[in-house]
């Protein structure tokens, strides 16, 4: 899986564990020593246009992703 951040942006996260789908990727942490992405950042079930919350980002660390594809990406947690 070698991908640069920006290509996170705008797909759509789904957990294989339950199908359930997490949302669409907000943002991405990196380790800045590395080069590396440490964690993808899915919004909260109750954010209003990205805007204001009432739960946590739901932070996905990267052993957790199985599948990256054109459009989604498969994680398991």
């Amino acid at each position: 899986m070698n991908s640069k951040g920006l290509d996170f942006r705008k797909k759509e996260v789904i957990n294989i564990k339950d199908g359930r789908r997490l949302g669409f990727v907000q943002d991405v942490t990196a380790d800045l020593k590395t080069g590396t992405i440490k964690e993808i950042i899915v919004p909260g079930d109750n954010k209003l246009f990205g805007l204001f919350s009432n739960s946590e980002d739901i932070v996905i660390p990267w052993n957790a992703i199985k599948c990256i594809s054109d459009e989604i990406i498969l994680v398991e947690i």
